[in-house]
């Protein structure tokens, strides 16, 4: 019995390795769906690999694609897509949860562990209403997405079709999957068009500010009419997460559009024949589909390769947490900063907005950058190696696949079979997180930190 007792605990799945778990099932439901004949357009074949690839951009919510959605799959392909998006941007332990909640299926406290790790949430209290708002929160801002692109592709396109695509188009923005049906050309063709540029804009910086945010400003807003304070009250009253998350997106998104014009403003290939207005438009919508979006207004193979080292940086970095974003996130890359800054400064704490930032928080983010660092330079020298292509591509395309964000300068469909297979691991990296991974393969960590060592003298720098 003792034996017996003692296999199952070496053999029982924790929290954290059932969200890798979870998202690799996903994937391959997805697989075979997508490589069933309905799921492909007349005329076309889908190879495993491509069924393959295509689940896994899907469900990790990237937007690299070796074939285009617009024509190689037919609609009940669109819509397993669609679908694989619209759970992947969600969290596949979030939506399962939900199909359990509606069931009215009660929760163990190791189920409740899981949809806390799977939220990024650290307390437990709150968390099924918090789910619930999240669902409400999500489908009201795609409906209203849909509804909006509606009145601009249904006159262009009839109204089943238009309907079809601002669907698709507003879950695939807010996710922050980056992949449209109305053509190949991305966002491209619209790149003039204010109104569909602010409205994608606005679904992509809704999916990568986070719930938590959005249910701090929501609250926050409401408090603040009802007690009539003024904006400015409003955003004083905000938590100290909330604050340094909007400020870091204005940060990243103006500074990001900023500089985009100023490397771009001159370049014949993307933004030097457009008008002054036109050229800000784009080098906004740039610097937001930087941040893990995946959409394009210009093509990114004519982009400077000072632009392209930018825009690495900006797809490193990613949304915030408990979004639909990749990247390392907003707040993990300040904290790293705040403190080297701090440490340089000779300051015993970091504080932010007035508030101490832990220790265990600091190191957690200093070993997500380090880890996410260390995934990006063994995919880049793996893709390099599969042969031919330029060290600019290269980087682009794997800091892409796991910022999850989904540009590409035109070489994921001329990937090899070795190089798909690169993408397709940077893919997952990204979506389930390098520190996740490593997670997945930890065991027994209590007995390690049991054990206490006396401090040693080491010299660094």
């Amino acid at each position: 019995m003792e034996e017996n007792k003692k296999k199952k605990q070496k053999f029982r799945v924790s929290p954290v390795q059932l969200i890798p778990l979870s998202f690799l099932f996903t994937i391959a439901v997805g697989t075979f769906l997508l490589m069933l004949p309905f799921a492909t357009a007349e005329g076309e074949t889908t190879d495993y690999l491509t069924a393959l690839f295509t689940a896994t951009t899907s469900t990790c919510v990237t937007g690299l694609v070796v074939v285009d959605t617009y024509s190689h799959w037919s609609t009940a392909g669109q819509a397993i897509i669609l679908l694989l998006a619209q759970i992947g941007g969600l969290g596949i332990v979030a939506v399962g949860s939900m199909i359990m909640i509606v069931g009215k299926r009660k929760f163990s406290f190791s189920e409740r562990k899981l949809l806390g790790d799977s939220l990024n949430v650290e307390k437990n209290r709150g968390l099924f209403a918090f789910l619930t708002r999240i669902f409400k929160g999500t489908f009201l801002v795609e409906g209203i997405g849909a509804a909006l692109y509606a009145c601009a592709f249904v006159p262009a396109y009839g109204t089943a079709r238009g309907i079809w695509y601002a669907i698709f188009q507003s879950v695939s923005a807010f996710c922050n999957a980056g992949m449209d049906i109305i053509g190949p050309n991305s966002m491209i063709d619209f790149n003039g068009s204010v109104y569909l540029m602010t409205i994608t804009m606005l679904l992509i910086i809704f999916g990568g500010l986070g719930f938590v945010v959005w249910f701090d400003l929501v609250d926050g807003i409401r408090d603040g009419i009802r007690n009539r304070l003024n904006p400015y009250r409003i955003l004083c009253h905000l938590s100290e997460h909330s604050k340094l998350v909007l400020t870091m997106t204005i940060v990243l998104l103006f500074g990001g559009a900023a500089l985009i014009l100023a490397l771009e403003y001159n370049n014949a290939e993307t933004l030097a024949e457009m008008s002054l207005p036109k050229k800000i438009l784009n080098s906004l919508f740039q610097s937001v589909t930087f941040r893990t979006a995946g959409f394009a207004s210009v093509p990114q193979d004519g982009l400077k390769e000072s632009t392209c080292v930018a825009g690495c940086v900006l797809m490193f970095i990613g949304g915030s947490p408990v979004g639909t974003a990749g990247g390392v996130k907003t707040v993990t890359a300040f904290l790293v900063l705040t403190n080297a800054v701090h440490y340089v400064r000779g300051d015993k704490e970091s504080v932010v907005f007035k508030r101490k930032v832990s220790r265990e928080m600091m190191r957690k983010a200093a070993a997500v950058v380090f880890v996410s660092f260390g995934a990006i330079f063994v995919m880049l020298l793996l893709l390099m190696e599969t042969g031919g292509i330029p060290l600019t591509d290269a980087m682009y395309e794997v800091v892409s696949a796991i910022g999850t964000v989904g540009l590409s300068r035109g070489l994921t469909p001329h990937l090899n079979t070795a190089g798909r297979v690169i993408i397709i691991l940077s893919m997952n990296l990204g979506r389930i997180g390098p520190i996740s991974l490593a997670c997945f393969f930890t065991r027994d960590t209590d007995s390690r930190n049991r054990i206490r060592h006396a401090e040693g003298t080491f010299y660094v720098g």
